[in-house]
């Protein structure tokens, strides 16, 4: 089994430009980059757009907004950044009933556990701010943080970046 390193912070704080600097160390491997977010709009055109601009051709790009555990176990073993959990867990809280969703929660679970070669996974930390105002809002804030301590407990080596400074936690 390889590294399993989990990047996380606050919206805009560096972590998939991070998670790149990190894949582009381990040399002489295949590189691989697993996009969840959707482009729904303008604003996330432009951001899938500067995301892959800043991979370059360096990476394969595989775009999967829900089913991850079933892609990471069809893959050889590689360097694969997945980016992120915090839009995955959105597209699956609008797209899938609830069965669905605890099923491939699970499944991602059990495909990083698996997984052989080195993950790095991108995540968003939600429980630093206020507590939201709606249900559905707390709820979601509520699996994400459940999520994050479950990915945390597999990796090896865990980050907060804080204004583009990474800071080693674990």
């Amino acid at each position: 089994m390889g590294k399993r390193i989990l990047i996380t912070g606050g919206i805009k704080s560096g972590k998939s430009r991070f998670a790149l600097k990190i894949a582009r160390e381990i040399e002489d491997r295949d590189k691989v980059f697993i996009a969840t977010g959707r482009p729904i709009d303008r604003e996330m055109q432009d951001k899938i757009e500067k995301h892959r601009k800043e991979r370059g051709s360096e990476f394969k790009t595989i775009e999967e907004p829900a089913r991850l555990g079933a892609v990471l176990k069809t893959m050889d073993p590689s360097v694969v950044i997945l980016d992120c959990l915090t839009l995955w867990l959105s597209n699956l809280y609008f797209e899938v009933t609830e069965t669905e969703k605890s099923e491939e929660i699970e499944g991602l679970i059990i495909a990083l556990k698996e997984f052989k070669g080195d993950l790095i996974i991108v995540t968003n930390e939600v429980g630093l701010g206020i507590i939201p105002g709606d249900q559905t809002s707390r709820d979601y804030q509520a699996e994400l943080g459940s999520i994050n301590q479950k990915v945390t407990e597999i990796c090896n080596e865990v980050y907060v970046l804080i204004t583009g400074i990474p800071l080693r936690i674990k």
